[in-house]
């Protein structure tokens, strides 16, 4: 097939340092088995129906899952972003990820919650992410990326989460920069003084009920599409426009090689 996916010896140099060790027996060849996962997740195909040049599918599916549980994917992604240099500015937003019936299999409003009591229904299901919004079940991506569109920080969150509580979650993990350009929905005093407390200024209009208006860069906040942007280029990945994974830790994985192969591997 002329539209198969590989990388090139030069990505792959890039990546094989966040690789575990072999122990044992030799892994099959990683270039394959990981341009397979990516050819699966970016058309958005079952893992049976990987084609046949990637190898056989179930060992491109354990690999993917394996490696989801040990946290290679989310190593990638972090450290070659941490090598994309002092951002000088900073944006925030959030975006819903819709669940397929075969990742949202939780059940009917109301029925869980009339078996277990909400603290069991909470274990069983919030570290799934995925919760029910009035478009359904889904997940929600919060991202922090930097002034060319580049994702540093990713969170995921159940769908029903607010955007400042995601916000919260995720200031700890910052880089320092100059300024954060955010929408209204971050527009509150904590995260403003969280901001100023790193030296970082706030560009985020204020809301209407807000008695004193606060005032912000106009001209710096028209950048603020880069971060949509970003999020338009990781849903063209069929598997992170739809969620088909159960477990979060995998459709985090899956997440991350998307951002990495975007954005980062070829920097």
């Amino acid at each position: 097939m002329s539209d198969l996916i590989w990388l090139s010896e030069a990505q792959m140099r890039r990546i094989e340092p966040y690789f575990p060790l072999s122990h044992g027996v030799p892994r099959v060849d990683d270039r394959r088995v990981i341009s397979g996962i990516i050819f699966v997740i970016r058309n958005g195909l079952r893992w049976r129906d990987a084609p046949a040049e990637y190898g056989p599918p179930k060992t491109i599916y354990n690999r993917f899952i394996r490696w989801s549980r040990l946290g290679v994917f989310n190593t990638i992604f972090a450290g070659l972003a941490a090598k994309g240099g002092k951002p000088d500015q900073l944006m925030i937003e959030a975006t819903h990820l819709k669940a397929h019936r075969t990742a949202a299999s939780l059940p009917q409003k109301g029925a869980q919650r009339a078996i277990d009591p909400p603290d069991q229904w909470l274990l069983r299901f919030a570290p799934r992410r995925i919760g029910r919004t009035k478009g359904g079940l889904n997940s929600k991506l919060h991202a922090v990326c930097d002034g060319k569109g580049r994702p540093l920080v990713m969170l995921l969150s159940e769908g029903q989460m607010s955007d400042y509580k995601g916000a919260a979650l995720m200031i700890d993990a910052l880089p320092k920069a100059k300024a954060l350009l955010g929408d209204k929905r971050y527009d509150a005093d904590w995260f403003r003084a969280a901001l100023a407390d790193r030296k970082i200024a706030a560009c985020i209009p204020s809301k209407a009920n807000r008695k004193i208006p606060i005032p912000h860069d106009a001209t710096l906040y028209r950048q603020r599409h880069k971060i949509e942007i970003m999020f338009g280029r990781l849903k063209d990945w069929r598997r992170i426009h739809t969620r088909y994974d159960r477990c979060a830790h995998t459709f985090m994985s899956a997440i991350c090689i998307a951002a990495t192969i975007i954005f980062w591997l070829n920097q």
